[in-house]
């Protein structure tokens, strides 16, 4: 349950250079708008909805001339491929196969608009556990949150 949502903000990039953003330290925020997980107490999911996760990215002067490209860039780690990625006219939109430790790879969908303040859209991430489809929704914000970052 908690992988979907970190690899929420941590996933996607590639393409065009969009709007300069400014260089420092970056927070994106998913909120939980659903979350479906077979086998998983209701309670739990329940619990979940409305709840929000944070990660950090730190971006350098370089980094931050990329604009918006460089906050929607995934984590390596995450080892997902952009199956498509598409920023204009102050919009993205961007679909990610990300692998999964056991089981098909997940499907992640973002949309929304950004600026030079950030991003602002939606994430959907659908898959297959050995229990059956999963599929959650989140809204999520990234906005500069330090001029500079933790050396």
């Amino acid at each position: 349950m908690r992988v979907p949502i970190l690899l929420a903000f941590l996933l996607p990039a590639a393409g065009a250079a969009a709007q300069t953003i400014q260089p420092g330290e970056w927070t994106g925020t998913v909120t939980v708008r659903e979350l479906v997980v077979p086998g998983a107490p209701s309670f739990l999911l329940s619990m979940a909805k409305g709840k929000s996760r944070s990660e950090k990215k730190c971006l350098s002067p370089a980094l931050a001339q990329t604009g918006a490209v460089a906050l929607l860039s995934p984590d390596p780690k995450a080892k997902c491929t952009v199956l498509h990625q598409q920023l204009a006219g102050g919009r993205y939109e961007q679909t990610l196969s990300c692998p999964q430790r056991n089981g098909t790879p997940l499907n992640v969908v973002r949309r929304g608009s950004y600026d030079a303040n950030g991003l602002t859209g939606t994430v959907v991430m659908t898959g297959t556990t050995p229990k059956g489809a999963m599929r959650f929704a989140g809204d999520q914000v990234v906005r500069r949150t330090k001029p500079a970052c933790r050396g």
